[in-house]
């Protein structure tokens, strides 16, 4: 079997960390104030970056640090100097989105190990086979990728494969959509969506209104069922999503996934509890989970359209209302206690429940099927509206408990002590063989103490087990202690076996720190130059073919981009040979092609070669690199579209090194940063027409992500 699967969990501070370690996380992701996309969670300084670095690799858990955002040229030092900090304090990896900051990072730190963010849009083969030849070590594949296309995926690559298992869905490709940069100047690539997919919408055809509601709002993901068919096919990491959620969601959510892992590996039936799906449910739901994109089946449930933020749990509807004594009675549907916070639907109010009653009687929780009533309840509510509890408090209380102080993360320590007469006492600790971060350390330290022969009440190896044992706030646990020691011994300060221990436990932590410590290293930026201008050409892209329209009427093209589905229809046929008899005619390939439709699409692009006089394509994903180094590309031109977010020099110039001859620049640059790009290519801008602001699965006709068919053997 291959190495376990690690279990990946969100941090937005420092109490997320604790509550992700804790509850057995084998590593965690996070983020600085700069350059990551969650620039709202409130993340961490530098400062606190190494402290949690320390904090994690004490506890035998990774840090991976989130530097996932585009990069600008003028950001492009600052960019360097987080990375290279991070790099010293001892980073376990750096997770990128820029393809011009990841290969700089891969250059300069050649044993640090970078992973692609699913910003990158990477769905199928040939986008890992791509960002493997770049240099990469992991790639986190888009939540758009369904099982069967994983277990393809897995199948024929060794670089590592992290997926989603729980948490927020974008309705659009990450890396993909432009909505809330458009709309509101705020860019998901940049880390500052504003979240327009969470707003009402309304859905027209033909000018009638034929749905509305949140019609791109994403039901959350729960992979629970799929943790056995994933790690079979070879998946290295399961990350959770959150780092805008509370410290309890990574707690639970975190304990629960930690526990199906396991179950998996102990070789138990693997049987999901619905108390854990409440729990689930309970900390964050937004109208119940779905499968997301993960199932090979049509998913009909992956929006929901009544609301679009936390639901919590339905616990009935309001029977009766005494807005006076601001009492409600319901029939409950779930259990409620002291303390529960509950909302009403018409009411935004987060109601904490202080007064619970029976039959008159002030009760301290109630059960499913009773009939009850809950006071001082004032707002908008009627007869009629649904009650959800938004939270648990028994849940979030214990979930508090495991990021407030005490440890529940241990490190299984074996001990000797030597104990002889007129000789220094001796302690030798070795950690368990188990925990990578402690390969080949251990720790041996000599007291100042000798013991002396007792005049009465002489030393037992149980008393010196039972103080070595005192390791109730310390991440370590001692599994096993030797006691090595002569008869009838006293120690005139028993209380220094408590330093003993104390100094042997504070080197063993310096130990480990200092283990994933780098030296300093120098990152320097570079200056690139610019191609000789020359005339400026135009290029057209055609979004349909009409029939209706005479394009002998087109002059001036330098370029012609037609989408590749325009070739397989017969009706663009005589269009599309006058238009190449005219012009230098470019295949517009898809935004995303996933590996489903690998061997359709290569079908495609052969017949189109043979077929017909064309100049080149335009490629729009980080995997269709791979069509360059095929013989039969040789000679066509390669044009690299908007949608590999060119930001930077950097990226311009490694894209450049393909033989490309030319890249358009994202359309979210402004003047200033387009014209501080250089590059020894054409650069091409998008000036006019309509502008593709989101690429999705989801299908808003047909309530559902779409079909696919079966994958290559």
């Amino acid at each position: 079997m291959n190495k376990k699967v690690e279990l990946l969990s969100p941090a937005g501070d420092f109490d997320s960390l604790k509550a992700a370690v804790q509850n057995g996380a084998d590593a965690v992701y996070l983020g600085v104030s700069s350059f990551n996309a969650r620039s709202s969670a409130q993340n961490f300084t530098m400062e606190e970056l190494k402290k949690a670095i320390e904090y994690a690799h004490i506890r035998n858990v990774k840090i991976h640090l989130a530097l996932n955002t585009l990069i600008k040229n003028d950001e492009f030092e600052d960019a360097l100097f987080i990375a290279k900090k991070a790099y010293e304090y001892g980073v376990d990896a750096i997770i990128v989105q820029d393809l011009g900051l990841a290969v700089t990072l891969i250059r300069t730190f050649p044993k640090l190990p970078i992973h692609a963010s699913t910003q990158v849009t990477t769905n199928n083969l040939n986008g890992v086979t791509t960002l493997q030849r770049l240099g990469f070590e992991r790639v986190v594949l888009g939540r758009e990728t369904s099982l069967q296309e994983i277990q393809y995926i897995c199948r024929n690559t060794d670089l590592e494969i992290e997926t989603f298992i729980h948490g927020a869905i974008c309705i659009g490709y990450s890396g993909q959509c432009l909505l809330s940069s458009m709309i509101g100047a705020r860019s998901a690539n940049r880390g500052k969506c504003a979240g327009p997919c969470r707003l009402p919408y309304e859905l027209l055809e033909d000018g009638k209104v034929i749905d509305n509601g949140y019609l791109l709002s994403a039901r959350d993901l729960c992979g629970l069922k799929f943790i056995p068919s994933l790690i079979e096919a070879g998946v290295t990491s399961f990350k959770i999503e959150g780092r805008l959620k509370s410290p309890e969601y990574v707690a639970v959510v975190t304990r629960i996934y930690r526990k199906y892992i396991d179950m998996y590996y102990d070789n138990h039936h693997y049987e999901i509890d619905s108390k854990d799906i409440d729990d689930l449910l309970q900390v964050f739901n937004r109208g119940n989970f779905s499968v997301g994109h993960l199932d090979s089946e049509a998913n009909c449930d992956l929006v929901y359209k009544e609301k679009q933020n936390n639901m919590g749990i339905y616990i009935g509807n309001v029977s009766n209302y005494n807005p006076k004594k601001g009492h409600i009675t319901l029939n409950l549907n779930n259990s409620v206690a002291i303390g529960d916070s509950i909302t009403f639907e018409n009411e935004p109010t987060k109601y904490r429940i202080s007064e619970l009653m029976f039959q008159e009687k002030n009760i301290p929780f109630a059960c499913n099927n009773e009939v009850i009533t809950i006071g001082r309840m004032k707002g908008n509510i009627k007869p009629g509206d649904k009650i959800y509890k938004i939270s648990k408090k028994t849940l979030s209380d214990s979930a508090k408990s495991t990021f407030s102080g005490k440890e529940f993360k241990k490190i299984k320590l074996s001990c000797k002590i030597s104990i002889k007469k007129d000789k220094p006492i001796t302690l030798s600790i070795i950690p368990n063989k188990n925990y990578k971060n402690y390969e080949n350390i251990s720790v041996k330290l000599t007291s100042s103490i000798i013991p002396i022969s007792a005049i009465n009440q002489p030393l037992t190896k149980d008393r010196v087990i039972a103080q070595l044992s005192k390791t109730t706030d310390t991440p370590y646990e001692f599994e096993k202690i030797t006691v090595d020691s002569d008869d009838n011994l006293y120690i005139p300060k028993f209380s220094e076996l408590n330093l003993l221990r104390r100094e042997a436990l504070q080197k063993l932590e310096f130990l480990v720190t200092r283990k994933f410590t780098r030296a300093e290293v120098s990152v320097h930026t570079k200056t690139f130059t610019d191609k000789v201008h020359s005339k400026p050409k135009i290029s057209l892209f055609l979004a349909d073919i009409k029939q209706d329209y005479d394009y002998s009427k087109l002059e001036d093209v330098d370029r012609l981009y037609i989408p590749l589905m325009l070739f397989n229809n017969p009706q663009n046929t005589k269009a599309i040979d006058e238009l190449k008899a005219k012009f230098n005619i470019y295949i517009y390939l898809p935004t995303v092609i996933t590996s489903n439709y690998s061997n359709y699409f290569n079908m495609l692009i052969n017949n189109i070669i043979a077929d017909c006089n064309i100049r080149g394509f335009v490629f729009s994903n980080i995997g269709d690199l791979a069509l360059i180094n095929r013989k039969d590309f040789a000679n066509f031109e390669m044009i690299a579209n908007y949608n590999l977010n060119v930001f930077n020099d950097y990226t311009l110039n490694e894209l450049a090194k393909n033989n490309l001859c030319a890249i358009t620049l994202s359309p979210e640059l402004n003047k200033n940063d387009i014209q501080n790009m250089h590059s020894q290519v054409d650069k091409e801008l998008i000036v006019y027409g309509k502008l593709k602001i989101m690429t999705a699965k989801y299908c808003l006709i047909g309530h559902a992500n779409r079909l696919l068919p079966n994958l290559p053997k």
